[in-house]
């Protein structure tokens, strides 16, 4: 019997994929496990498996199309085997192109207009709680109609609700249909005050999308607050030269960056000051039992956040190895879920890029993040005397949920210290 795979929930915060490439075409056989596609998630490229066994029969998605989870992506059942009936209830037998093969690298096409195919089925709930699969046609006929969806029982695969239930389906007065907003295009006109600005709209990735949304939710939920301190470099700027020409000499292959310091040096902080390794859980704090330290890595599509996991329990060497292998993969978007995931507290360091200071937005379910700049030398005054020091301002944003200023104050004056005196660091 014919089954349908559907998008999978690739990444904990996952709600809607990118067909990347199709690892099969129409006709292959399949194993249940082997790889059927590559997705682009929110956070990483990752490979979806099969979960049935057969022949493929009909790829529903066109590399390129944006894929909500729970959604059809292709038929799977015995070679040769009539699936007209299951394409009818799915909506009329649409679906995407035979893909080329694993080894060709097709075009991302353009999602195309939308039709009562099922191919982008999404589920949403009933006011009693109960789990209801419509397509979005249907969806946007029973707001328009004002339907609840909840009263309606679907003529679809799997009980799905397709075009002809909403058609007749009675109009009940209890939706109304949502507010339209303008386009984007129209309120970039609106803003700029003119009737056309030059230009063109782009689709936003996976990632892009998470990143808007999870950015507005945090600024507008999160009360934040900054600290910013100065600290004195010299110290560990020497220890670090020393230590990168042992490894030279060693030839062991890596360095030890002025992040993995402040990696180190972060990490030993929490460890002292918990309260900081915190989260707020709505009517409660969670105390987290892992210093878990997640470093912001810049890649094509935005940001990423590798996280060290016990990383106050790991030496400057371990973790100068692991983020240096963290963010390779993560510039590859070849990221476990797991290794972007869980932190407790995260860092972000715009260093390397010459900005003196900057304020960074608190990272989930963190309750601060650590805002780097770059290390200078500047003038300084020391006992009277003007000297040049070399020096680097970092700026904590705190959820004042959880973490108040004298609590914040105290966990930056321990990372100094060890900053200041890095053979703290070593031992």
């Amino acid at each position: 019997m014919a089954e349908v795979m559907e998008m999978l929930a690739l990444s904990p915060t996952m709600e809607e994929g990118t067909l990347a490439e199709w690892n099969k075409a129409e006709g292959d056989a399949i194993n249940e496990g082997d790889v059927l596609a590559e997705v682009e998630t929110d956070k990483a490229t990752m490979e979806m498996e099969s979960f049935f066994s057969g022949t493929v029969l009909k790829l529903l998605v066109e590399p390129g199309q944006t894929v909500r989870v729970g959604d059809p992506m292709a038929i799977i059942g015995e070679e040769g085997e009539d699936i007209s009936g299951l394409l009818s209830e799915l909506g009329g037998g649409g679906g995407a192109k035979a893909a080329p093969k694993a080894e060709a690298k097709p075009e991302p096409a353009a999602p195309a207009m939308e039709a009562d195919t099922g191919t982008k089925e999404t589920p949403v709930e009933s006011g009693d709680g109960r789990r209801i699969k419509a397509s979005p046609l249907a969806r946007k006929m029973a707001e328009d109609k004002g339907v609840d969806l909840g009263s309606i029982n679907g003529s679809g695969p799997g009980g799905r609700i397709i075009k002809r239930d909403i058609e007749s389906a009675q109009a009940a007065p209890t939706r109304q249909a949502a507010p339209v907003s303008a386009a984007p295009s129209g309120e970039l006109r609106a803003a700029a005050g003119l009737s056309e600005v030059p230009g063109e709209q782009q689709p936003m990735s996976q990632m892009r999308k998470t990143i808007a949304r999870r950015l507005v939710d945090v600024w507008q939920s999160t009360p934040h607050f900054y600290l910013t301190m100065d600290i004195d470099m010299a110290a560990a700027m020497v220890v670090r030269k020393d230590i990168n020409a042992q490894l030279k000499a060693a030839e062991a292959g890596y360095k030890v960056s002025v992040n993995d310091l402040i990696v180190k040096a972060a990490a030993a902080a929490l460890a002292k000051f918990p309260k900081v390794n915190t989260g707020f859980a709505g009517e409660a704090l969670y105390a987290f039992d892992e210093v878990n330290v997640g470093v912001a890595v810049a890649i094509e599509d935005g940001l990423i956040t590798p996280t060290v996991r016990n990383a106050d329990q790991k030496s400057l060497g371990t973790i100068a190895r692991e983020v240096r292998e963290l963010a390779g993969r993560a510039r590859d978007k070849k990221l476990k879920p797991e290794e972007y995931s869980a932190h407790t507290f995260s860092i972000s360091n715009l260093g390397m890029y010459d900005i003196d200071n900057f304020l960074a937005v608190i990272n989930p379910p963190d309750a601060a993040i650590l805002a780097c700049g770059a290390v200078q030398q500047v003038p300084v005054v020391v006992d009277g005397e003007l000297q040049v020091g070399t020096r680097m301002k970092v700026t904590l944003s705190c959820d004042h949920r959880v973490i108040d200023g004298a609590l914040g104050a105290e966990f930056l004056n321990e990372l100094r210290r060890n900053l200041e005196q890095p053979m703290l660091l070593l031992v």
